[in-house]
C-alpha cells in the first residue's frame, strides 16, 4: 500500500479518472446482451433458460479471467494489461456482428465477456496510486463505472433500433478500441511497477500471490460479492426482458426502467467507498444486506388472489406490485448493493495489501459467476414455475445465508479480541465494535 507521504494527488486523480472512464466503456460492452440479446431471442425463438445462458455467458469469461488478470496486473502493471485487454475484446466484439446461429453466439459471447475482467485490472491498478486514507473512497469512484450498465440499458435499445443490433455491435466495437488507445496514451506506470524496475527487484511469486486464497475469510468476502455485485450484473441483464415479460413494455421502455435500476447500482459506489471509510465496512453490509432483504420480500411476492370466508360470504382481494412501486424498489434495491459493493472491496487491501490482485481478483471472480448462474437460474425458475418474480425468491435466499455467515463470524470475532463478549450475554446486543484490522491481522498471523 502507498505511504501516505509518497501520495501524488495529482496523479493518482488523473489515474482514477481515466480508470473509470475505461471501466464504464467495458462494463458498457460487458452488459450488451442484455439489449441485443431480445432482439437474438426473438429471430432464433429461444426459451427462457436459453436466453439466460446467452445474457450469462460474458458474465462467465469476465469473472474466471478476473483471478490471472488480477495476478498479470501485479506482475506487468495495470497500464499494459488494461490495455491489451480492450484491444482484444474490441476485436471480439467486432466479429460478433457476423453470427447467425445459437451456438456460435455462445461462443461470440465469451469473448466479448472479456470486458468483464477489467474490473480488477482497474482495482488492482488504481489502488497503488492511494494510501489507506484515501483508498476506500477511490476504489468507490472506479466501481463506479459499473454505470455502463446503464449507459447499455438506456442507450443501446436506440441505437438498436436506429442501426439494427449488428451495426451496434461495430459501434461499442469502435468505441472500446478508441478507449484502449487513449488510456495508454494518458496513463503511466503505477508506482509500485516503477518501483521494482528501479530496484531490479522480481514480482512476487504466484505460489505468495495465491497463498491467501486459502483463508475462509476471502471467501466470505467473495459471498458478499456474489450478491452485491453478481446479481447486480445478472439483473442489469435480466430486467428489461423482466419489464418486457411481467409488465407487456416495449423494449425501448423496458431498457429505460432497467437503467433506472442500474444507475444508482452504480454511481453510488463512491458513496460507499466514503461510508466505508467513515463508518467502517462491516456496518455498511449490515445495511446493505438488512434492507436488501426488505426489498427482495416485496419483490418476490407474485400476484396473488385471496378468498377470505367473511360474515357475509366470501371476500376476494388481490396482492400485486404495481410497476410504479416495482421500480421504486428496484431502485433502492441497487442503491444499497452500489453501496455493499465499495464495502466489500474496502476489506482487502486493508487485510491483504500485498494481494490486491490475486484476492481482488477471486472475490471478482466469485462474484462475476453470481453474474453468469443466476440469470440461468432465472430462466430455469421461470420455466419450471412459471412465476415471474422466482427470480427475487432466488435472490432472497442468497442474502438472507450472506447476512448470517457475516453475523456469526462478527460475533466470533468480537468475543476473540473482547473475552468478556463472551462472558456477558447482554454485550452480544450492543452496535458492532469496529474492527481494529490491524490488529485483528496480526493475531491471525
Amino acid at each position: 500500500m502507498l505511504a501516505p507521504e509518497e501520495y501524488n494527488p495529482s496523479k493518482a486523480h488523473k489515474a482514477l479518472a481515466t480508470s473509470t472512464l475505461a471501466f464504464t466503456v467495458c462494463f458498457a460492452v460487458w452488459t450488451i446482451f442484455s439489449i441485443i440479446g431480445v432482439k437474438i431471442k426473438q429471430d432464433l425463438g429461444l426459451s427462457e433458460t436459453q436466453f439466460g445462458l446467452l445474457v450469462a455467458t460474458p458474465v462467465l469469461t469476465g469473472s474466471i479471467s478476473r483471478l490471472f488478470l488480477g495476478i498479470w496486473t501485479e506482475k506487468y502493471g495495470g497500464r499494459l494489461v488494461f490495455t491489451v485487454l480492450m484491444l482484444t475484446t474490441s476485436v471480439a466484439v467486432y466479429l460478433l456482428a457476423s453470427v447467425e446461429t445459437y451456438a456460435i453466439f455462445l461462443l461470440a459471447a465469451l469473448g466479448v465477456g472479456l470486458a468483464g475482467g477489467s474490473f480488477i485490472v482497474g482495482i488492482a491498478y488504481t489502488s497503488e496510486w492511494y494510501d489507506k486514507t484515501h483508498q476506500g473512497t477511490a476504489l468507490g469512484i472506479f466501481g463506479a463505472g459499473n454505470m455502463g450498465a446503464a449507459v447499455t440499458n438506456f442507450g443501446a435499445p436506440f441505437l438498436v433500433v436506429a442501426f439494427g443490433w449488428e451495426r451496434t455491435a461495430l459501434i461499442y466495437a469502435a468505441v472500446l478500441a478508441g478507449m484502449a488507445v487513449l488510456f495508454w496514451l494518458i496513463t503511466e506506470d503505477d508506482p509500485r511497477l516503477r518501483r521494482r524496475r528501479e530496484e531490479g527487484s522480481a514480482p512476487t511469486p504466484l505460489r505468495e500471490q495465491l497463498a491467501p486464497l486459502a483463508n475462509l475469510q476471502v471467501w466470505r468476502f467473495s459471498l458478499y460479492y456474489f450478491f452485491v455485485f453478481g446479481a447486480f450484473v445478472a439483473l442489469a441483464s435480466w430486467l428489461p426482458r423482466y419489464y418486457v415479460g411481467a409488465y407487456g413494455l416495449s423494449l425501448g421502455a423496458a431498457g429505460t426502467l432497467a437503467a433506472l435500476y442500474a444507475l444508482p447500482a452504480s454511481v453510488f459506489r463512491a458513496l460507499g467507498g466514503w461510508l466505508s471509510d467513515k463508518f467502517g465496512a462491516r456496518t455498511v453490509m449490515y445495511w446493505t444486506f438488512i434492507v436488501s432483504l426488505a426489498c427482495l420480500f416485496v419483490l418476490s411476492y407474485p400476484d396473488t388472489r385471496y378468498v377470505v370466508s367473511g360474515i357475509d360470504g366470501p371476500i376476494e382481494f388481490a396482492f400485486g406490485v404495481p410497476i410504479a412501486a416495482f421500480t421504486l424498489l428496484t431502485v433502492v434495491l441497487g442503491f444499497f448493493m452500489s453501496l455493499g459493493k465499495a464495502a466489500v472491496y474496502k476489506h482487502i487491501p486493508v487485510y491483504y495489501p500485498d494481494h490486491v490482485g490475486s484476492v481482488g481478483g477471486l472475490v471478482g471472480m466469485i462474484g462475476g459467476l453470481g453474474g453468469f448462474f443466476l440469470p440461468i437460474g432465472f430462466g430455469v425458475m421461470n420455466d419450471l414455475t412459471g412465476v415471474w418474480t422466482s427470480c427475487f425468491m432466488l435472490l432472497f435466499l442468497v442474502v438472507a445465508v450472506s447476512l448470517t455467515w457475516m453475523h456469526f463470524a462478527i460475533l466470533r470475532m468480537e468475543r476473540r479480541r473482547v473475552p468478556a463478549l463472551a462472558e456477558e450475554e447482554r454485550f452480544r446486543y450492543l452496535p458492532e465494535i469496529q474492527p481494529d484490522y490491524k490488529r485483528e491481522r496480526e493475531s491471525a498471523s
